[in-house]
This record gives C-alpha cells, structure tokens and sequence, in this order.
C-alpha cells in the first residue's frame, strides 16, 4: 500500500494505556490508517476528500465523548 517511510504516527497517541496508537499514510489520492503497533496488519483506506471530512467533524467537537 505505501512505504513504511509514508506513514506517521499520530501526536495524540496514548502510550499509558498500553500503546494505543495510530498511523496515517497521506497517499495521491487516499489515507491510510492504520494500527501503529500492527505493521503488516490490515490498513483502513478512505478517499482523501472523506478523511479530511471526519478530521473537520472531529475538530468540531462533535464526537468528543
């Protein structure tokens, strides 16, 4: 899918409750997301436009739990 080099781990990343964390690939045209402890494991991959559109919803607030 992409390079490991593509791939960024995200800043909110909890490493206190036993490393849940995310990666993210920006590709041409899609994401990449991704379990950061999983390497080789499954990617979820979403169109550009839809991740940045849940990026926007979730900066809003309005999945704050």
């Amino acid at each position: 899918m992409a390079d490991e080099s593509a791939w960024s781990k995200s800043s909110h990343s909890n490493q206190n409750d036993g490393g849940t964390c995310v990666s993210v690939a920006i590709l041409a045209d899609r994401v990449g997301i991704r379990d950061s402890k999983q390497h080789n494991g499954p990617a979820f991959v979403a169109p550009t436009a839809a991740w940045s559109s849940f990026i926007r919803e979730v900066k809003s607030g309005r999945w704050a739990a």
